[in-house]
């Protein structure tokens, strides 16, 4: 199976909200550019990576989950993170049922971790 097909399947086995949740998390982030590929890893974990990995998702029994392992480097002007905020490498935001999600700010954290990997492998390239 492609890690589209593990992605759709794990959409599957979640016909409520959480599904449907991830479905729409899913497209906003591919809407951000065409290059993000989508991987699967971890024995269960869809990734988005651009370069280098820009966030992690995860359908939870209460909540979907969507990591982003260099968040704390990132930009949130619209605080949208508010999970995993102790550290200071990875940032979450937990969507529970009912959430308002902003897609706007989304894609500017999708953008924001993509430009972030480019400028660390230029940095280490340099």
């Amino acid at each position: 199976m492609t890690a589209a097909d593990e992605i759709e399947a794990l959409i599957a086995k979640h016909p409520d909200w959480r599904g449907a949740l991830f479905t729409r998390i899913r497209r906003t982030i591919l809407a951000v550019d065409p290059e993000i590929l989508e991987t699967w890893k971890w024995m269960g974990s869809p990734v988005w990576e651009l370069g280098g990995i820009i966030c992690v998702g995860n359908i939870h029994k209460n909540k979907v989950k969507l990591t982003f392992m260099d968040g704390a480097a990132l930009p949130d002007p619209d605080h949208i993170f508010n999970a995993e905020l102790e550290g200071n490498k990875r940032r979450a935001i937990d969507f529970f049922e009912g959430d308002a999600t902003s897609e706007k700010s989304l894609q500017a954290l999708i953008r924001a971790a993509a430009t972030h990997i480019q400028a660390r492998k230029a940095k280490s390239a340099g």
